[in-house]
């Protein structure tokens, strides 16, 4: 067998592999999205999020498919019913690539793959961007105050969630009682686990590395989202919790 038919074969494998989520949408990882755009094949990648979000940064070669542009984004794509789509959205809990999927489906294409972890998982990988004017900017964090986040530790409000999102060796030295620990390299790969639903506290030292959390629970559409520096919580003379959760 030929090289150029077994790394088609890849390509094809890449795309219709992985877990289904809905109907006969496959899951393509960020590995194997990476090696799909390197191989530069006929697949199609698909921005499924707001053009404002598109223009701000995607991945090279996305195009934009949004319910804002959906009839003249439908007729960027191959009149093939049965070329290859990739959709992403801004990750996991993000539905908009599930939707465009349906949508897409309904026009009659039957090869459809999500990328579901998204631009927040690809930028945290370093991998390419075509960013836009608005890229970077700086973003005003809602800072809570060490006074009122004691109050939420000390009654253990289930409305919110604290998270260090310093490294596991500087969290197990000392951090604020029931936070977990999600390092903020590894924020959007572990996002999972905070509740849509709930206030999340992100909190580092001195407070850049929870600003970058911060930016990504923009990313990831978490509505009530909440910064706090463990310096200040420190200088109040507040307690610290020990040890590994």
């Amino acid at each position: 067998m030929s090289v150029r038919i077994l790394l088609f074969l890849l390509i094809a494998l890449l795309i219709i592999q992985g877990v289904s989520v809905g109907a006969d949408y496959g899951v393509v990882t960020t590995e194997q999205l990476k090696a799909l755009l390197e191989a530069k094949r006929d697949s199609i990648l698909i921005d499924a999020r707001t053009p404002e979000e598109y223009e701000q940064a995607h991945i090279p070669g996305a195009v934009n498919i949004h319910e804002k542009n959906l009839d003249c984004g439908l007729l960027q794509l191959p009149s093939d019913r049965k070329a290859p789509l990739v959709i992403y959205c801004n990750g996991i809990k993000c539905g908009k690539s599930a939707k465009m999927a349906q949508r897409i489906e309904a026009a009659g294409y039957e090869n459809i793959s999500i990328y579901r972890e998204g631009i927040p998982v690809w930028e945290e990988r370093n991998l390419p961007l075509k960013t836009g004017p608005e890229y970077g900017k700086k973003i005003a964090a809602t800072i809570i105050k060490p006074e009122d986040l004691k109050k939420i530790v000390d009654t253990k409000d289930p409305a919110y969630v604290i998270v260090d999102v310093r490294e596991q060796n500087e969290y197990a030295e000392g951090h604020i009682p029931g936070a977990l620990n999600i390092p903020a390299e590894r924020f959007a790969v572990q996002s999972e686990v905070l509740p849509k639903d709930k206030n999340i506290v992100v909190y580092c030292n001195s407070g850049s590395r929870s600003y970058l959390a911060y930016r990504k629970l923009i990313q990831l559409a978490y509505p009530n989202r909440y910064q706090a520096i463990l310096a200040d919580w420190k200088d109040a003379g507040l307690p610290l919790q020990q040890g590994l959760r």
